[in-house]
């Protein structure tokens, strides 16, 4: 009785997904709708139930619009051996058909032999080279042991990590760098001159570092622009020293207390929070670099009670420590198994971090003092900065009820860091670090410009699910220094425009 009930479900229910064609590729050709209209038409009526025959309708009609992926059921099979002489007719017609849209569609690909034949001029005679998939699929007809030759001659080098694009450090969207310029040598030549000087000019230094600065000299550049070393060139050897005895006399004096009572849940956040840093990245998953974090995290949340650690800024961290790292390491970064560089070389590279990351944070520590106020006044002056900018954008926004709190706490709280690949962020603070509070009033306009970049997307979201879904997951991964360049640039002119004239631009 219950099968039978059962069965009556799925016959009747029409609201159910599941189609009454056979699956294409498995037991049977497809079927073409002007053979099978009939077929349908014979089997509604064999199959006709006490039933309303406007659901019977209904279903048929959405059976012949949908196309999925479900066999014909048990309960079917009756049906089918009852008219297993329509389905051999079918079949037949079907079969014949099919054969003939494929030859037409053969025939239609042969008569276009002078799309085949650039795709196979831009293919190099020894076949070492596929440009790509689609190519490679256009030319399979005539040069089919040429395609094949490459990939099992790809297939036999030697397996590497993959890393997905969003997780590569490299300066370029591609991995290997280019070569360098003229202008980029120039570039490279003055910086290496304003560092070797005497005494360092600062603001020169930040002017050339505004456009980004080259992956040479950018660690020492940005202890310099941080203000973890002086300017002056004979004192910077002994205030590295002094300041890396210092950071591990703090190891000694604090890090035991990581498992007293009162810090226990400090420590525990800590240790949760960092196998979450960067996930894709291999580099951060190294038990040996997750335990430099751990250190680092630590420490700057005791000495610095009034706002203890706070999510995200774990985040902060990582910027610093790929390119000090980058000091020692000329392969990629992101695959590089720190267990192959000396003690002392990974104490420097977990000092200097340390350091700057502290010095980062003392100019928006009001980010992560309790209730985070920091970031609320923000949050707040960009709903106040956008409505000037672009009006239409905040409209939109108040129509569907997206509050900018919902999406532009996480820009301010990790500046920007999960909206973008971390080579990106690397870049965007070179330019942080030669503005005059680059993290705390700059970010807010390079935000208003992020935000504006994507007006066009934004705009054709019309609920409140489908903005927010597109806020949290911005599709940056391809982004590079030619969009960060841009991006800088926006946000520039919008400071130029709004930052000392505030009044004057108010609705």
């Amino acid at each position: 009785m219950a099968a039978e009930s059962g069965r009556q479900f799925w016959k009747r229910s029409a609201k159910l997904p599941g189609s009454i064609q056979p699956v294409y590729g498995a037991q049977h050709p497809p079927l073409d709708p002007r053979l099978t209209k009939n077929f349908i038409k014979d089997r509604s009526k064999a199959n006709a139930l006490p039933m309303k025959s406007k659901k019977a309708s209904s279903f048929h009609e959405f059976a012949r619009n949908t196309s999925d992926a479900w066999d014909i059921g048990d309960d079917e099979d009756e049906d089918f051996s009852s008219s297993s002489s329509s389905l051999q007719t079918l079949n037949s017609k079907v079969a014949k058909a099919t054969a003939a849209q494929v030859l037409e569609n053969h025939s239609k690909l042969r008569a276009k032999p002078e799309r085949a034949q650039s795709t196979l001029s831009d293919m190099p005679t020894n076949c070492k080279v596929i440009k790509s998939s689609s190519e490679a699929q256009l030319s399979r007809t005539s040069e089919e042991a040429c395609v094949r030759t490459p990939l099992q001659k790809q297939q036999s080098l030697p397996l590497r990590p993959v890393i997905p694009l969003v997780a590569r450090i490299s300066d370029q969207n591609a991995s290997g760098a280019p070569p360098m310029t003229v202008r980029e040598k120039t570039r490279l030549e003055k910086f290496r001159q304003l560092l070797s000087s005497h005494n360092t000019d600062l603001d020169e230094l930040r002017k050339c570092s505004w456009p980004g600065v080259p992956r040479e000299v950018r660690p020492v550049t940005w202890r310099l622009l941080s203000g973890y070393l002086p300017a002056n060139m004979e004192r910077r050897k002994l205030t590295l020293q002094r300041k890396r005895e210092e950071y591990f006399g703090f190891i000694q004096q604090y890090y035991d207390s990581r498992n007293e009572e009162h810090h226990q849940d400090t420590y525990r956040q800590i240790h949760i929070d960092i196998p979450r840093t960067n996930p894709l990245i291999p580099l951060f998953q190294q038990p040996l670099v997750q335990e430099i974090f751990e250190r680092i995290l630590f420490i700057w949340a005791i000495r610095h009670p009034a706002s203890g650690y706070v999510q995200g800024i774990n985040d902060l961290v990582t910027p610093f420590f790929v390119v000090f790292l980058s000091e020692y390491v000329e392969e990629d970064v992101e695959n590089f198994d720190v267990t192959n560089l000396s003690q002392d070389v990974l104490r420097s590279i977990e000092a200097d971090s340390f350091w700057c990351m502290s010095k980062l944070l003392d100019g928006i520590q009001d980010n992560y003092t309790f209730a985070q106020p920091g970031i609320q006044k923000k949050v707040k002056a960009l709903e106040e900065l956008v409505s000037r900018i672009d009006e239409q954008v905040h409209n939109h926004f108040r129509k569907y009820e997206v509050e900018y709190l919902q999406f532009a706490f996480r820009w301010m709280n990790n500046l920007l860091m999960r909206e973008l690949p971390l080579r990106c962020t690397i870049r965007l603070w070179d330019t942080y670090q030669s503005e005059p509070e680059g993290f705390s009033h700059f970010h807010l306009y390079v935000c208003a410009a992020f935000l504006i970049k994507w007006r066009k997307e934004i705009l054709d979201e019309e609920d409140f699910q489908g903005l927010l879904m597109l806020l949290q997951n911005l599709p940056t991964i391809h982004w590079g220094n030619e969009e960060i360049g841009l991006l800088l640039a926006e946000a520039y002119r919008l400071k130029y425009m709004f930052a000392d004239a505030p009044n004057h631009y108010r609705r």
